[in-house]
């Protein structure tokens, strides 16, 4: 990474409403948490209110133009992504679970092993 790849906010107007745009935004997460009491259907529109009126404000500066250029092309690229098949997630799953049980079985005959050399051979020469 060179120095000309840090993105660095110039003008005070962008830090001003990129440090405004995250104040709202966390002010809707955190009002979501805090107020468990009010209805889930106040929390929720507070949630979602202050995250679209954090990305609005962030729209108007120039870090959040690129922030939201970026979160779309990310999106797109998602979109392209090739997903496995239903048959294909539970073969590699089942070749998961089978790794991890013989390496189990592995671990407990070492382990065992280990235990007799220590606790049967060593500690009982004394």
């Amino acid at each position: 990474m060179n120095a000309q790849d840090i993105e660095t906010i110039n003008s005070k107007r962008d830090l001003a409403l990129t440090a405004v745009a995250a104040i709202v935004a966390l002010a809707g997460v955190i009002g979501f948490s805090f107020l468990s009491q009010e209805t889930m259907l106040l929390r929720v529109g507070l949630l979602i209110g202050g995250i679209v009126l954090g990305i609005g404000l962030a729209w108007f500066a120039q870090p959040g133009k690129r922030f939201i250029a970026f979160a779309r092309e990310a999106w797109d690229e998602t979109r392209r992504v090739t997903w496995p098949t239903r048959k294909e997630t539970v073969n590699v799953t089942g070749v998961v679970f089978g790794f991890v049980a013989i390496m189990s079985v592995f671990l407990f005959v070492v382990d065992k092993t280990i235990e007799w050399g220590i606790y049967d051979l060593l500690l009982r020469w004394k």
